[in-house]
């Protein structure tokens, strides 16, 4: 494994723009990355693993459930610090990130904006210690982009409720101790229920065969007759607006995380470049070369700003869904265009585990689509600027 050198861009200065507190917690997370994720990131990737003693440590820097409230378990940060802990992360690989964001967005979220106290009390400390893993029950496999075709139901049987369905492409649920699942009661309304491993029926089968977040675990949810306690719905919303909101959440982190991978890439690439020797100089030398690594930095300077801003428009409870949108498919594509680059800088050695661009590229192709693919969140875009949706 070669050490990690990396070395943060930041070209127009954003660091000006942050508290100190800001950068204590990015600061804490980067030397995590760097000292637990990428020494063994690579062999983790290879073998198609999910490295769980790295989960205490995401506890440790506060990545699950950061903007959590204190009295129940998290850190009680804002969200640009929430934003600063995702892009580290995934600076060091997007399946850890996914596992962090699900924790926090998708899971402790739901549980402290929609669940009682009670609710709240039980689950989120342990959530935010890592005692207790959690993922959330959306996808389903005949419902992608369109969750409010789902097909799992449930049935008020007097003193529980019965569960049956599936879910897929769930992260984290081959080991998660709870699911926050979307189903539909009898009227077809849409509410979300925390079910436990261990009830009856339920089974978290894993996801094999993926060119993509190979050191993310990955698989299904499935409901037969599962039996789950009035006491685990989750009250306090319901419709598709719930679910909504939870993805509002984690997008707003992806937005951040894909700028973190984008950076990972283009540090790779300038150190690269300045370093390989061609012709009697260095490749960085050469003008094409020139060409990708500022267009690189333009790309990821631009996306900076735009995750930035949204982190104070969602400080000041602003941000509105299809702004959130906006950065996720942008951050993103930039993301993604920026691996492609740099692994040309690269050559073929760009191919290699021994860098780590092959695997963001890889990665990235799942988290361009995940949590709302790139065609659907240009949609959200058309249809906020015009006022006429066009996937209805």
């Amino acid at each position: 494994m070669r050490p990690d050198l990396f070395e943060a861009p930041d070209y127009y200065h954003l660091d000006d723009l942050l508290s100190e507190e800001h950068k204590l917690v990015r600061d804490a997370a980067r030397q995590w990355v760097k000292r637990d994720v990428s020494p063994i990131i690579e062999a983790y990737a290879q073998k198609a693993e999910f490295p769980k003693q790295i989960l205490g440590g995401l506890a440790e820097i506060g990545a699950f459930g950061p903007y959590i409230p204190e009295e129940y378990g998290g850190a009680g940060l804002d969200q640009i610090s929430y934003g600063l802990i995702m892009q580290e992360i995934e600076r060091g690989d997007s399946g850890v990130r996914s596992t962090a964001s699900v924790q926090s967005s998708l899971v402790m979220y739901p549980i402290y904006t929609y669940g009682t106290e009670e609710q709240r009390k039980k689950y989120l400390p342990k959530l935010a210690s890592g005692e207790m893993m959690g993922c959330f029950g959306l996808t389903e496999p005949n419902h992608g982009s369109n969750p409010s075709g789902m097909e799992t139901k449930f049935k008020d049987m007097g003193d529980h409720y019965l569960l049956n369905g599936a879910k897929l492409w769930i992260s984290n649920s081959p080991f998660a101790d709870i699911a926050v699942v979307w189903a539909k009661n009898e009227e077809g309304r849409i509410h979300g229920l925390i079910v436990e491993r261990g009830m009856e029926g339920f089974s978290t089968p894993e996801t094999h065969n993926k060119w993509s977040l190979r050191a993310s675990a990955t698989g299904e949810l499935i409901f037969d007759n599962v039996k789950v306690p009035k006491a685990n719905l989750l009250p306090n919303k319901s419709g598709l607006g719930a679910p909504l909101g939870c993805l509002d959440s984690a997008r707003y982190g992806i937005s951040w995380g894909a700028i973190g991978a984008a950076m990972d890439c283009y540090d790779t690439a300038l150190r690269y470049a300045k370093e390989r020797i061609q012709f009697g100089k260095p490749i960085a030398a050469t003008q094409l070369q020139q060409k990708k690594l500022a267009e690189m930095i333009t790309e990821i300077t631009k996306a900076q700003l735009l995750a930035f801003r949204l982190g104070q428009l969602k400080n000041e409870g602003k941000a509105t869904s299809a702004q959130i949108s906006m950065a996720k498919r942008n951050n993103v594509e930039m993301a993604i265009t920026i691996a492609r680059e740099a692994r040309q800088v690269l050559g073929g050695m760009g191919i290699t585990g021994e860098y780590s661009i092959m695997r963001h590229m890889m990665n990235l192709e799942s988290v361009i689509t995940y949590e709302g693919t790139h065609d659907i969140h240009l949609l959200i875009t058309g249809a906020d600027i015009t006022g006429f949706p066009a996937f209805q």
